[in-house]
């Protein structure tokens, strides 16, 4: 019990000291209490402020984390962009070197920078698009200070220096502009070392092979293809007219070389001496075969080769280089200089040059329209087409008028020497020329062209039908000229010279044309008027000579008679040393029997003068001529000097007899075709044979007599 109430006691001290221990707490709680009083209420003032700074913090958090997202996303772009960027720069450094060196190098690198500096400007882009996305967050968002917002300006300044970077290397003095400046003095450099004038003067004399091997050259296949990568290259870049520009200098001036090699002053003539054709004919024969080689090695050359350095980018551009190389380097000159033909006096002998320029360009005609056929050489072309017709129309225009020609010729005078007329050695060898087959098959494509384009029909048989009217002009000039001599002895050596000439035709395209009745009346005719000559101009010369009563003659008489045959021959022979025979053999035919007519009468003469010699010292003096003597006279008459051979070359111009060409001599006109076709085949079959009887009668006469 007592335990119980010691353990009561013991409780209660615990609980009084518990208490005055819970007291002491109570009343320092209660003093702690009262000093937290003023405390609190700072705390509460405080507390909106601190709510506000913890809104604050929450929303920066926000920003910072939009911020990080932008930044993250401009990360990849920047730094791809820095590593493209610092490749760029190594290639700039790499295409400081000569692409001659390696050429395909050299334009993989290009290729390289390009690539790159376009991926450089398409990342810049797209890295300053997040970068200003940050800028604009940062501004709206105030979570930063001035110096981060610097830095993002500076980073897109930067990167804006960046975006045109491509665009600077593409201007005077940036990479890319040297880099492709570079590329065209290395193509200009392959053309200037492969450009070689061609040796066109040895092609005149090569051979149809050599030629063939020579017009075929061309470059090396790594030449072309080195300029071909250099085109597609600067074409790419959209260059190519000034590639355009080089290649056309370059390849008009070679070709322009070439050229010059063939001496073509004469294309750049006075327009003045187009009118004197004569003058201008060796011109005009070497146009011709220098249009050729002009055509068929130079043009086929630089066609060729436009088409090997340009085919890949396409043909307007290939055909564009070589219209302008064509017309730089002479073409149009050579088109200009043959339009200066065509236009200049319609003179006769220009009708057959002007044929050998249709058949120029006609054989080149395959040639032109491959070369010159594309719209690039709309010009050439057009030049080429007025050229052809302006030889059409003057060839066409001149054939047609030479019956006049011939005409207008009838009013001159015929040769004072009796020989054949210039005019007519030229017509016929004229119109030999014209039937032969050099110029025939010429003009009479001209003709139908000429026709056709008039909407004629075409007419077989105009050369010859045209031949036949000059022919027939020629025969009215004969008749005209043999009747203006004053000496009818004189006439008839001209006519007898004249059927003497047309006789010879025999063979030739104008006499087969003509036909062996025309021959053959041109072959009487000449043995008649030979009969006449001869009758009229020697027989009464003998007169004095004669047997008759010579043996009862005194010697006075026999004097008489010498002295005057000696004057008669002596004023005979001093006026007929000036007329000519032009044929050979009928000149030998004449003296010979001239001297078989007169030397045995004369030998006869002296043999009874010398009677009276012999019985008159003095008598001698009078034999004026020996037989030697006098036969040799008679042998050298009618010796034909050189313009009688026809050396002189003659034509004709507007009714003017003018100088011609070398081939043109030997040429005939019917002098009696008029008269000879009004007879039927039987009545002039019959006429012939009298003159023919006539004929031997006569001279069998005259050398009787004599």
């Amino acid at each position: 019990m007592a335990m119980a109430v010691v353990e009561s006691i013991e409780n209660l001290v615990s609980a009084r000291q518990l208490l005055q221990t819970s007291l002491e707490k109570s009343r320092t709680l209660a003093s702690a209490l009262d000093k937290m009083g003023p405390r609190l209420e700072e705390i509460n003032q405080r507390l909106p402020s601190l709510e506000a700074a913890a809104r604050s913090i929450s929303i920066q958090q926000c920003a910072f984390s939009r911020i990080r997202d932008h930044v993250d996303r401009a990360i990849g772009p920047a730094v791809a962009v820095l590593k493209v960027f610092d490749t760029a720069r190594e290639l700039e450094k790499s295409l400081l070197s000569d692409p001659c060196s390696d050429l395909f190098d050299y334009l993989s690198v290009m290729n390289l920078l390009e690539e790159a500096l376009k991926f450089l400007s398409d990342n810049c882009e797209l890295a300053m698009k997040w970068l200003e996305g940050i800028f604009e967050c940062v501004e709206d968002n105030a979570v930063t200070n001035d110096w981060c917002l610097l830095n993002v300006k500076k980073s897109l300044r930067i990167l804006q220096e960046l975006q045109v970077y491509e665009e600077r290397a593409r201007l005077e003095g940036g990479a890319l502009s040297a880099a492709f400046r570079k590329l065209e003095i290395e193509f200009k450099r392959l053309l200037l070392e492969n450009s070689v004038p061609l040796a066109l003067d040895s092609l005149a004399t090569s051979t149809a092979e050599q030629a063939s091997v020579f017009a075929s050259s061309s470059w090396p296949v790594p030449v072309i293809q080195k300029l071909q990568a250099i085109v597609q290259r600067l074409n790419s870049d959209n260059q190519l007219e000034s590639c355009m520009s080089v290649y056309v200098d370059v390849q008009s001036s070679n070709a322009k070389h070439s050229l010059q090699a063939l001496g073509l002053d004469y294309l750049e003539m006075s327009i003045t001496k187009f009118d004197d054709v004569q003058s201008i004919e060796g011109y005009i024969d070497q146009w011709s075969k220098h249009l050729v080689l002009a055509v068929k090695h130079v043009y086929e050359l630089e066609h060729r080769l436009c088409n090997d350095v340009f085919k890949k980018i396409g043909s307007e551009v290939a055909m564009g280089c070589f219209s302008k190389i064509a017309s730089q380097s002479g073409i149009l000159a050579f088109l200009r200089f043959g339009k200066h033909v065509a236009e200049s006096k319609k003179d006769p002998i220009k009708l057959l040059k002007l044929l050998d320029m249709f058949a120029s360009l006609n054989n080149l005609r395959f040639d032109f329209n491959r070369l010159f056929g594309g719209e690039g050489c709309i010009k050439i072309k057009n030049q080429t087409r007025d050229l052809i017709r302006k030889i059409v129309d003057g060839a066409c225009e001149i054939f047609w008028e030479l019956p006049l020609q011939v005409e207008l010729q009838r009013r001159s005078s015929p040769p004072s020497d009796g020989s054949v007329p210039k005019l007519i050695s030229f017509v016929t060898c004229y119109c030999n020329q014209l039937l032969g087959d050099d110029y025939r098959p010429i003009l009479t494509q001209v003709l139908v062209i000429h026709q056709s384009w008039k909407q004629e029909k075409s007419q077989e048989g105009l050369i010859p039908n045209q031949v036949h009217d000059i022919m027939k002009e020629i025969g009215l000039n004969l008749d005209a000229w043999s009747k203006s001599y004053e000496d009818i002895s004189l006439s008839y050596l001209f006519m007898m010279n004249n059927h003497c000439h047309f006789r010879n035709l025999k063979g030739t395209k104008l006499g087969d044309m003509m036909g062996d009745p025309w021959l053959t009346a041109h072959e009487q005719y000449r043995d008649f008027y030979a009969v006449l000559y001869l009758k009229k101009s020697w027989q009464s010369l003998l007169a004095p000579l004669s047997q008759k009563g010579l043996t009862s003659l005194s010697g006075e008489d026999l004097v008489e008679r010498l002295t005057t045959f000696n004057d008669a021959f002596g004023d005979c022979y001093k006026k007929q040393s000036n007329w000519i025979i032009c044929n050979e053999i009928l000149r030998e035919k004449v003296c010979k029997h001239l001297v078989q007519a007169i030397i045995p009468v004369y030998m006869c003469y002296l043999q009874n003068f010398s009677l009276l010699v012999e019985q008159d010292a003095n008598a001698g003096k009078y034999v004026k001529y020996s037989v030697q003597n006098l036969e040799k006279m008679l042998s050298s008459l009618f010796q034909p000097n050189l313009t009688s051979l026809g050396v002189t070359k003659q034509g004709l111009l507007l009714g003017n007899v003018k100088s011609t060409r070398r081939g043109m001599e030997n040429m005939v006109s019917s002098l009696f075709q008029q008269k000879l076709r009004r007879y039927g085949s039987i009545k002039q079959a019959h006429w012939i044979g009298k003159i023919k009887n006539f004929v031997t009668n006569q001279f069998h006469l005259t050398v009787t007599a004599i």
